[in-house]
């Protein structure tokens, strides 16, 4: 098998892989190629000059290709490099050094504000947030979408280290920056300038909206900021298991009053999952009208949503995958927060974040195109056509997998996987936790 260690022929073939239909470009599934039960479809894929030069069926004989060197995957998946949609990773790795006291989204909350008003220095941002990629990089994501704070002391801060490892990671990694703020921030002159310099770097307008009577006016002045400065649009919604928090169809309504056409991704939407089906019937009509994509964030929510002291959680936290993409709307699932007081757990690990997904939303029976919702519907969001998909004269950024099904897939960790970067294995030895010692001491 391929090894970062050896050089890496300029031409090769990957035999007898196995790949998700749903990831091939339309029109470049071989005729002939064999399909299991979950459609994975068996090829071979021919890799030159660091693309994609040819996808075959398996079952062609030897001499039928050109051969130069084959590296047989004996049935494993071949699938595109990860897309991780939603994440924190300015809030990551703290933990070990600011627990979350009871588990509950208000002590994260409090937690969080504490700890940045202890730290709070850019080297320690620096190192955490560098520490997030090097592990998504090693588990094989290729781009990532983080939220910002955005509202404090040290914005500024934050805003140049983002920019600062946005610019050393280019090779790597697509970043993506959301500003997060609470919406009325838009309404004053910070705001304002806050959206001028998400403008001027290509970053996205984000926030909370809360329910009150001054949420319709707070969406109008953001949607009127995004038209007017051409930026997209990516929320933190009803993050609650409240059936009466009806933000959804509030941002729907309002992106359809300001005939927005530019991306609009709605976060969580957690209060969806206990609300009427009449509600849920509304809502998701809007959604669709609206253009509104959804991602859910089914780790952070399962450990969030529901706790209270003494009481087994009734409800899984997760916003309604299924009846949103039966109705047409776009889905993604995405990591969210990485061992800080929102969820003291994950990795950068997109394939667990799947793995979880299926699991507790019951993505699998059939898994049909579920696979997208870490690859190429989040890429479509970002505007990254070649990423998070296999085609001809695409970038062989590729995760090599043992297991030849989804049952063996999502039952092990997978971590030996291969992760190829146009075409070369990179080294996929994740950081040391100790890398992050000298920061556990404030």
């Amino acid at each position: 098998m391929l090894n970062p260690q050896d050089p890496t022929p300029s031409q090769y073939w990957l035999k007898n892989a196995r790949v998700p239909q749903s990831l091939i470009n339309p029109g470049e599934v071989p005729a002939k190629a064999s399909k299991t039960r979950e459609d994975l479809v068996g090829v071979d894929v021919e890799i030159k000059e660091g693309a994609i030069a040819q996808i075959i069926a398996s079952s062609l004989q030897e001499k039928e290709r050109e051969t130069r060197q084959v590296f047989d995957l004996q049935s494993g998946q071949l699938w595109p490099c990860f897309v991780d949609m939603h994440t924190h990773l300015d809030k990551g790795h703290i933990w070990e050094r600011s627990p979350n006291p009871d588990g509950t989204f208000h002590s994260a909350i409090e937690t969080v504000l504490l700890d940045a008003e202890r730290s709070g220095s850019a080297e320690d941002l620096y190192q955490r947030f560098e520490f997030g990629l090097k592990c998504s990089y090693a588990h094989g994501t290729k781009a990532i979408r983080t939220h910002i704070d955005s509202q404090r002391k040290d914005v500024n801060t934050r805003w140049e280290v983002f920019q600062t490892l946005q610019e050393k990671w280019q090779d790597r990694m697509v970043l993506q920056a959301v500003a997060l703020v609470s919406l009325d921030y838009f309404l004053t002159p910070q705001g304002e300038a806050l959206a001028d310099k998400l403008a001027e770097i290509g970053g996205v307008l984000g926030g909370i909206p809360v329910m009150d009577s001054n949420l319709d006016s707070q969406l109008d002045r953001l949607f009127s900021i995004a038209k007017e400065r051409h930026l997209n649009i990516d929320l933190h919604i009803d993050e609650s298991i409240n059936p009466a928090n009806l933000t959804l169809p509030q941002v729907a309504r309002a992106a359809i009053r300001h005939q927005f056409s530019d991306t609009i991704i709605c976060g969580h939407c957690c209060s969806l999952a206990v609300q009427s089906e009449q509600d849920v019937a509304k809502t998701l009509a809007l959604v669709k009208e609206a253009g509104i994509g959804i991602v859910s964030l089914p780790m952070c929510n399962l450990y969030l949503q529901d706790r209270q002291p003494g009481r087994t959680p009734r409800w899984r936290g997760v916003t309604l995958l299924q009846e949103l993409k039966a109705a047409g709307i776009p889905v993604a699932v995405a990591s969210d927060n990485c061992r800080d007081p929102f969820y003291s757990f994950g990795d950068h690990d997109v394939l667990e974040v799947l793995t979880m997904a299926v699991r507790i939303a019951h993505l699998d029976m059939p898994y049909g195109n579920w696979p997208r919702a870490v690859t190429s519907t989040p890429a479509d969001w970002m505007n990254l056509p070649s990423i998070g998909r296999i085609g001809v004269g695409l970038p062989a950024d590729l995760i090599l997998f043992k297991g030849r099904s989804f049952s063996e897939l999502l039952s092990r960790s997978q971590h030996d996987r291969v992760v190829l970067r146009q075409g070369k294995a990179i080294d996929t030895t994740l950081p040391d936790y100790a890398e992050l010692d000298p920061l556990m001491e404030i």
